[in-house]
């Protein structure tokens, strides 16, 4: 056969998508190339061109329209296979290169040697040569140097696309992209120059950073770059410029640089230059001297900033400046990791980063997701800031070379840094591919089937489902290498298992661990060993928990007291074959295990009294708090199996404690809102003492009929972690003339045994707001109470009374005294103007008298400004004016009156809005610090550490404590103006 011949069933099995359409371009082609080719191009041998070709049917279209517009090219190619095949994988691999050669058919010569990798200081010389000719205006300069731009996009594609191995080779080809941008920068900044008049009286340099700075770089990135200048002479005086008009100059150059790489024009663009990773990012000054550069660095950089500097190099520009900027930043970045909170912090960014991913381009960014390029990235600088301060060794910019010097020097065994840079030249390779298509910045990957199609073709993979199945299990590899290269060394370490692969120095333990946060590697080092030491099962069961616990605990704010405390933990429950079976078998319940014994001294307490509640971290369904039936059911099932009165409080105290550790999990692990919590912790209160009094009654003959009314937040039913219980206790009237006192001395035994410190938490009981207050009996008879609130209550007593509810005891003994009261609760016409005195003369003594003395008032979430106290109190003197005519504001707690009262129009909405936002926020203080301070206090603590962990605890990335106090600052300030408005009247 000697003319170019096909059927449209050929060229669908050969992966053309039309093949009718495509049957007919191939007769176009007969025209065009004549009746007698070469042999290569007969019996069909010529679609072999097409078989690697990304888009064979792009490819076919743009050589039909190619070749008419150049036909002096046509019986050159056609003599010529190998300059055919490049020119069809580049037709098909890119539509913006194919584009490119249709409108500059001439360009298609760049094609025509065999593609070989062009020494930098060629590229930078031809594209020099090319866009400074003498007498052209700056607009055919710049058009100039974009079109040499593409020639050399061209022939480097062509490399990257007819090689054999495109994964081997992408390192080579992302060093020849990045040699292309220097030389790119290097010409912009003579063209720049030429727009600034005088710019001879600054010397700048500019500084690659990112993938440009490591030599690493995609084929359409956004080129991160710094600019610094120092004075040069000034050419209309002969003397040295100053230092304000070297970078005066020296901005101007910048923004003219700036505005050259990313112009559109009728030659195209070049890519984007960035100088947001600056001093101050894009706030600040463009352009800074090297003592500007110094100061910065020495005083204000953040910890992200200096591993940002790890890729910088001196990319155009001064030589002697930009190394000068080198030497200054350079210590700094290996002393980086010495930092405080430097993991903690980068780790943050990084989640932060993910958080931004939108959720339906999660699963096709290469880059940011979960597993995606910057974990490979990010592992990698990691480990060289950690180790490269001792070891120079592993100082290299690139990641893959770093890589390579981490595993020639034992910080990653071979087997696991091998399978991470087969992982990350992977996922390099389907980005460089998905930007090379339409040479547009992009990470991820097509959402269409005929896209992805595309891009298996073009890698040698057989479709788009192999793409994505390839892509999935790469995230997942780089994921799981993280955790096994950056912590099962340490236990390699401590336990001083052989290893041919690797041996990490105590040492270099010591360096990783403390970059981990934990402020005493050497007592975590003896942690790991007495865990991870020996042969028996616990051991080796221990060795493969160790990295993932280590990495968890990294993630909490006090790794040290989480690495003590799963040690304690753990040999407490040693011999214990569910433990560590289940920890190694659920990687939900360890990781929350970590997570908790590293975030909550409170719980850490509790826990240690009780390991086995470590089982309830394995079920979901465990973490939800149980009510008031099921928790007194327990409760006396467990007081039916002891016959003292001592052993049943005792058990009620476990019970509790056991309860109150199943809060707390929920609590820290985001499985309930404050307003479950708080209902939580009250109807635990109630069955404890409900249980416990009947544990006390059964000791007393004839023992009267108690009730206990819950006052104050147990009332409400929005108990924190240390409040107290707050109530008033009353016996059924009777004719015993000893009920009063066996009433009494059950109190009395009820408030010693919840009250005292023991092993388990104590449970306070506040009398003070019974009648009388601290010189009243302890108890009452009903009818006692009935006629004392019926003749001598105060107007504070009646305060105290709207937030009275059962609380425990006798339901009908607490009803009666309730029902009594309903007067006084909501009186009718509501406070008269010495009553709203009297409240408010109160509250001024009370915050004066119970402020601790020295303490700021800004800090202290209940009697502070625009605190708790100043909230419910607002609300209750809002309750007392009108609950009498609205029956909706007849409740206990304080966020439900304030929903009613905005409801009701009686409280501005905005000013619920921001009385609610400061509760709120005041009570979520008030227990954070109590879980990390394991006690309570009022007060957000001073010490940055405790800070730290409170911020954290509620939500906030490391090194945001700050953003908490000022948080708190502007909710309190709000609050109080409320306050001020509405219970002082001040306006």
């Amino acid at each position: 056969m000697t003319r170019l011949s096909t059927t449209p069933g050929e060229l669908a099995r050969r992966g053309f998508l039309d093949a009718t359409r495509s049957a007919k371009l191939v007769r176009s082609l007969t025209e065009l190339i004549g009746h007698q080719p070469p042999v290569w191009l007969a019996d069909g041998r010529w679609l072999d061109l097409f078989d690697r070709v990304a888009d064979p049917d792009l490819a076919l279209e743009e050589l039909t329209r190619l070749l008419p517009a150049a036909p002096e090219l046509r019986p050159r190619l056609a003599q010529n296979q190998e300059w055919a095949q490049r020119l069809v994988l580049v037709l098909g691999g890119s539509s913006a290169l194919a584009q490119h050669l249709v409108q500059h058919p001439e360009d298609v010569e760049v094609l025509e040697p065999t593609p070989e990798r062009v020494p930098a200081p060629d590229i930078a010389a031809d594209l020099m040569e090319r866009c400074t000719v003498e007498g052209w205006s700056q607009l055919e300069a710049v058009d100039a140097l974009k079109r040499a731009n593409k020639r050399h996009l061209l022939r480097i594609s062509a490399r990257d696309l007819a090689h054999p191995d495109p994964q081997g080779v992408l390192p080579d080809i992302a060093a020849e992209l990045a040699d292309l941008a220097d030389a790119v920068l290097q010409a912009t900044l003579v063209l720049a120059q030429r727009e600034v008049p005088g710019h001879e009286a600054t010397r700048m340099a500019v500084i690659g950073l990112g993938k440009a700075g490591a030599q690493e770089l995609n084929y359409i990135s956004d080129v991160d770059v710094l600019f610094v200048a120092e004075p040069g002479v000034d050419p209309a005086t002969g003397e040295p410029a100053t230092s304000d008009q070297a970078v005066q100059l020296a901005t101007r150059v910048a923004a003219a640089m700036t505005r050259i790489c990313s112009s559109h024009t009728a030659a195209g663009s070049i890519w984007q230059l960035d100088a947001g990773l600056r001093p101050e990012g894009k706030a600040g000054a463009l352009v800074r001297t090297l003592g500007s550069m110094r100061s910065y660095y020495e005083k204000w950089a953040s910890n992200w900033e200096f591993q940002a500097m790890l890729k910088a190099r001196v990319v155009a520009g001064d030589a002697e400046v930009g190394q000068g900027f080198l030497d200054i930043v350079q210590p700094l970045v290996w002393r980086a990791a010495e930092r405080e909170h430097f993991l903690a912090e980068t780790q943050a960014m990084r989640q932060r980063v993910i958080r931004t991913i939108p959720a339906k381009e999660a699963d096709r960014e290469i880059k940011l997701s979960s597993g995606g390029l910057r974990d490979t990235e990010f592992t990698v600088q990691l480990l060289q800031l950690v180790h490269g301060r001792a070891d120079d060794r592993l100082r290299a910019r690139a990641t893959l070379t770093a890589l390579q010097e981490l595993v020639d020097h034992g910080y990653i065994g071979r087997r696991d840094g091998v399978e991470l840079g087969t992982a990350y030249r992977f996922q390099r390779l389907l980005e460089h591919r998905v930007q090379l298509f339409r040479m547009r910045r992009t990470h991820l990957l097509p959402s269409d089937p005929d896209g992805l199609r595309r891009l298996g073709r073009g890698i040698g993979l057989r479709g788009g489902d192999e793409v994505m199945t390839q892509f999935r299990q790469s995230a997942q590899k780089v994921l799981r290498l993280h955790q096994r290269i950056f912590y099962s060394p340490l236990v390699e370490a401590a336990t001083r298992i052989s290893s041919q692969e690797l041996a990490l120095t105590p040492q270099a333990a010591r360096d990783r661990l403390r970059v981990l946060g934990f402020s005493d590697p050497d007592a975590a080092l003896r942690h790991i060993q007495a865990l991870t030491s020996g042969l028996n099962r616990g051991a080796e069961i221990q060795r493969q928990l160790m990295p993932a616990m280590l990495g968890w605990f990294a993630e909490a704010p006090s790794p040290d007291a989480g690495m003590l405390a799963f040690r304690q933990v753990s040999e407490s429950l040693g011999n214990t074959p569910w433990y560590l079976r289940t920890l190694r078998d659920s990687g939900q319940t360890a990781h929350r295990l970590a997570t908790i014994l590293s975030s909550s001294r409170y719980v850490v307490d509790l826990l240690k009294r009780d390991p086995e509640a470590v089982q309830i971290m394995a079920s979901d369904a465990e973490l939800v708090p149980r009510d008031l039936a099921q928790v007194r059911a327990s409760m006396r099932a467990a007081v039916q199996r002891h016959d003292q009165v001592d052993g049943a409080v005792r058990a009620v105290r476990a019970q509790r404690r056991r309860e109150l550790f199943r809060i707390c999990v929920a609590d820290l692990l985001g499985r309930i809102d404050l307003a479950t919590l708080g209902r939580a912790l009250s109807e635990l209160t109630s069955a404890t003492i409900d249980v416990t009094l009947e544990a006390i009654a059964r000791d007393v003959p004839e023992a009267p009929t108690l009730g206990v009314i819950a006052m104050g937040r147990w009332g409400g039913r929005e108990q924190s972690y240390g409040s107290d219980a707050d109530a008033i206790f009353v016996h059924a009237d009777s004719d015993d003339p000893e009920a009063g006192s066996k009433a009494t001395a059950m109190v009395a035994r009820l408030r010693q045994a919840l009250g005292s410190a023991g092993p388990d938490p104590a449970l306070p009981i506040d009398a003070d707001l019974r009648p009388e207050g601290k010189g009243g009996p302890m108890v009452r008879s009903v009818s006692s109470t009935i006629a004392y609130y019926g003749r001598w209550a105060d107007t504070w007593e009646a305060q105290a009374l709207l937030r009275a509810d059962h609380g425990a005891g006798d339901p009908a003994a607490v009803a009666a005294v309730l029902d009594s009261v309903a007067g006084l609760r909501w009186p009718e016409g509501g406070l008269n103007r010495l009553q709203l005195a009297e409240i408010r003369k109160l509250k001024a003594r009370m915050e004066t008298e119970r402020m601790p003395r020295g303490q700021d008032p800004g800090r202290n979430v209940k009697l502070g400004r625009g605190g708790l106290s100043d909230v419910e109190w607002t609300v209750q003197v809002l309750q007392l004016q009108h609950a009498h005519e609205c029956p909706d504001l007849r409740t206990t707690s304080t966020v439900a009156a304030l929903d009613r009262l905005s409801q009701l129009r009686i409280l501005d909405p905005l000013d619920s809005q921001k009385l609610l936002q400061s509760w709120e926020l005041a009570s979520r203080l008030r227990n954070a610090i109590v879980l990390t301070k394991a006690r309570r206090s009022d007060a957000i603590p001073t010490d940055a550490r405790d800070l730290a962990a409170m911020s954290h605890l509620l939500g906030r990335g490391f090194g945001q404590a700050s953003e908490l106090l000022e948080e708190w600052s502007r909710a309190s300030r709000r609050s109080a103006r409320v306050t001020d408005r509405l219970f002082w009247g001040r306006g």
